[in-house]
């Protein structure tokens, strides 16, 4: 009876030790892909990346002037009318992460939160990241700069998007998205709303360096917004630069047509054209610390 009784432990025990190999090794082969980005921000837009919990992500993002004067004032670099934005993102839990920035533009405050749903997965089972990302701006300037008829509310703008992901190689991460736009006081002629679509990516060209791009189209969609008279459609943005990566930061160095720091502000509310004399030099400087 004893040998009956240790033949059916031993087996047991090598039934319950196989299972547990086989989660283990199914847990590895569901590991999410290594680094699709090396931040949160692609130029001034956002990337499906989260990073681990309790990390608080510093952001210094800069434009300086349009090129157009050359050297007179170094390429933009000495122009007048520089945008700058300050953020802070925290990540409270697994793919959730809140943050608040403040924008030299309009003097805007802005408060956000991004939660990436889905992760692809080394095996492939989830071959995409899916990432939902939104915020609420506050403009700060003073109420005098607005309509006579000023309210409160003429203050708020908002701008919500869905973003698809892939890590195609090791090198190449992609990502394109879909927004909505919304601003409650606008100039006389342009769109309440707006709806956009986003294409961005990356390709490694070295251990920590990579070449980076980013486009924002906003649709001409003019019914839906019959406030607006002549319906100025905002024009394309294009961004393209270089970036370099450590554990710890990213530097973004780019040139861009818009102005704009902010999501909204750039599908609504950007005029220049997509023309050498347009784009302006612009950095995106990242830093982490994790408690």
């Amino acid at each position: 009876m004893r040998k009956y009784i240790f033949t059916l432990s031993c087996l047991l025990v090598f039934a319950f030790g196989s299972v547990l190999a086989q989660e283990t090794e199914t847990k590895k082969v569901e590991k999410p892909v290594r680094a699709p980005f090396e931040s949160g921000y692609l130029i001034d837009n956002q990337t499906t990346l989260i990073q681990p919990v309790k990390t608080l992500e510093f952001a210094i993002q800069h434009k300086f002037g349009t090129v157009e004067n050359g050297h007179s004032d170094l390429w933009g670099l000495y122009a007048s009318g520089a945008n700058i934005r300050l953020g802070l993102d925290y990540v409270v839990a697994k793919n959730i992460q809140i943050g608040l920035g403040v924008t030299k533009e309009r003097m805007t405050t802005d408060f956000n939160a991004k939660w990436t749903i889905l992760e692809q997965t080394r095996s492939n089972t989830i071959p995409i990241a899916l990432a939902l990302y939104g915020n609420v701006a506050i403009d700060g300037r003073d109420k005098d700069q607005f309509h006579d008829d000023f309210k409160a509310s003429n203050r708020f703008s908002s701008f919500a998007q869905v973003i698809v992901g892939r890590k195609f190689t090791d090198g190449i991460s992609l990502q394109t998205g879909l927004s909505f736009s919304h601003y409650n006081l606008i100039d006389k002629g342009s769109y309440h709303d707006k709806v956009g679509v986003h294409f961005n990516g990356r390709f490694k060209v070295s251990p920590q360096g990579a070449i980076i791009f980013n486009v924002d189209v906003p649709l001409d969609l003019g019914y839906l917004d019959s406030e607006a008279d002549d319906y100025n459609n905002p024009e394309p943005n294009l961004s393209f630069g270089y970036e370099v990566s450590t554990s710890t930061h990213a530097f973004q160095i780019y040139m861009g047509n818009s102005k704009g720091l902010i999501q909204q502000d750039i599908m609504v509310n950007n005029t220049n054209k997509i023309d050498l004399d347009n784009f302006m030099i612009g950095f995106t400087i990242t830093r982490l610390w994790n408690f």
